[in-house]
């Protein structure tokens, strides 16, 4: 990334974040960076792993990932281990943000799945059993299989 695209991140981090009616402070620009560098969504620990040694705490990390949940910019799901994950919603996909996850039930590797769209016959068999807020697969990633 050069100097002038990390500029223009960080002006349109504060953008979104002053549109979602949030202070822009340093935790929340990093927190929203390091969600910007990643394909999967990350664990606090994960997170805070990098942040911690940029001078935020924990706490203060789980607090502005929680903030940006509560905004509606980060999506917080759970895949079936007790730790909540956290992404940047991308709208463009689904007006909700939300789309599909595989894990890897050898490895625990977590892929997003954008491109995948539920049939409507399914969408509407849903109604029935009540409102579906999260898809999860799982199975055997192309690595594990193959070993």
């Amino acid at each position: 990334m050069t100097r002038q695209q990390d500029i223009e991140s960080v002006a349109e981090i504060r953008e979104l974040l002053s549109r979602a009616g949030l202070r822009t402070t340093a935790a929340r620009l990093a927190v929203v960076r390091r969600l910007q560098r990643t394909k999967s969504p990350l664990s606090h620990a994960e997170v805070a792993e990098e942040l911690v040694p940029l001078g935020f705490d924990k706490a203060t990390v789980f607090r502005n990932l929680t903030d940006l949940v509560d905004a509606g910019l980060v999506s917080r799901t759970e895949l079936g281990d007790h730790v909540w994950r956290f992404e940047l919603r991308d709208p463009e996909h689904d007006e909700s943000g939300q789309h599909p996850h595989f894990v890897c039930v050898d490895c625990g590797g977590v892929t997003c799945l954008h491109d995948v769209e539920m049939p409507k016959t399914a969408q509407k068999s849903w109604t029935k059993v009540g409102k579906v807020t999260e898809i999860l697969l799982k199975g055997h990633c192309n690595t594990c299989a193959t070993h």
